[in-house]
């Protein structure tokens, strides 16, 4: 069984929507980041960087104690790895999936993010930092439409490259972005809105969603952090 510490966010959503596709048993373990329950001693046991989402796996290949692994994109390949699937053995078809996977890491989900929150959550409007961010979510779909553009998935064959930026793409209004302007990503976000094992993983959470956004509480719990003293 593993333990999956989850709350209904982009990155949230990753780890629910795979373990559906790979049909590996979880219980989801609630984490209200808005609430503080981040930075519960025992979720930072698990998770140091007080983000969700995180995993335990307590039936580990190989058996032994259990594992415990926080950061989306590691959880991913550590899945991947468990199940079999999602992630090729060969070195240019592993490389190829992976090569995605650190970008929506280190760019996609980062920048889209950012638009976001600038965008929306912004206790002041600042121009630059509302056109710097969209404009660059704006560069990014155009990365990812481009990838599309002669293949069905990001990587090729489906993968857990397409399970961490499918995610990033549902707000894409909120982003400043249209999904028409892309006809390739389009295509391929409603192929993997169509998968069940998708729409089981997205209802994940659904329960504990405020679609009117954080509040002011959350708010400052969510965007006024800094280092403990």
């Amino acid at each position: 069984m593993i333990d999956l510490y989850h709350w209904p966010t982009p990155n949230g959503w990753k780890i629910s929507i795979a373990l559906e596709e790979m049909g590996l048993p979880y219980q989801v373990l609630p984490v209200n980041i808005g609430r503080g329950e981040q930075f519960k001693p025992e979720f930072l046991a698990v998770s140091p960087n007080n983000r969700i989402p995180a995993i335990v796996d307590h039936d580990p290949l190989g058996g032994g104690s259990a594992v415990s692994i926080f950061e989306s994109g590691a959880i991913l390949i550590y899945l991947a790895e468990k199940s079999g699937r999602f992630l090729p053995g060969d070195l240019r078809g592993r490389f190829e999936v992976l090569q995605w996977l650190m970008w929506q890491m280190g760019g996609l989900g980062p920048m889209l993010g950012q638009a976001h929150h600038f965008r929306h959550y912004a206790p002041e409007k600042i121009q630059y930092g509302v056109d710097r961010y969209t404009n660059e979510a704006n560069r990014l779909y155009g990365v990812l439409n481009k990838r599309l553009a002669d293949r069905p998935f990001v990587a090729g064959d489906y993968s857990i490259a397409d399970m961490a930026c499918w995610p990033w793409i549902v707000p894409h209004e909120m982003q400043g972005q249209r999904l028409e302007d892309f006809p390739h990503l389009r295509r391929w976000f409603e192929t993997l809105r169509a998968r069940p094992a998708v729409q089981k993983g997205f209802e994940v959470g659904r329960e504990l969603r405020t679609p009117s956004g954080p509040d002011e509480e959350a708010k400052k719990i969510l965007f006024g952090q800094k280092a403990a003293p």
